[in-house]
């Protein structure tokens, strides 16, 4: 059984900075798979912040770009978002996925806040 946990999320103020963590279990070639981040804000369209492929390729949404980077240890089956001069507006539930030409999983999300 194949799950993702995503944490690291939190309140932190305008400025700020969080490091979200997505651990995968259950699943073997971790390496084969795409990874991505996405963010469901309340009365917004979910949004696709950032992906890293797994040839290597990094891409974000312009609303991230130069603030978040995207890594990956696929030793650890684990991606990884850290998230430098957060704003207010990046307040929302942050998801991870990975997927492969055969399959696609998601996790619960974790809750990121940005207020003052």
């Amino acid at each position: 059984q194949v799950q993702l946990v995503e944490s690291g999320g939190g309140l932190v103020q305008p400025g700020g900075s969080l490091r979200l963590s997505c651990a995968a279990s259950g699943i073997s070639l971790f390496s084969i798979y795409n990874a991505a981040w996405s963010r469901q804000a309340p009365r917004k369209q979910r949004e696709l912040v950032a992906t890293f492929t797994s040839g290597g390729i990094i891409n974000y949404s312009d609303s991230v770009k130069g603030r978040f980077t995207i890594s990956r240890d696929n030793a650890k089956n684990t991606v990884y978002l850290q998230m430098n001069s957060l704003k207010p507006e990046d307040t929302a539930v942050y998801y991870c996925d990975i997927n492969s030409r055969l399959t696609n999983y998601w996790g619960q999300g974790t809750q990121v806040t940005v207020s003052s």
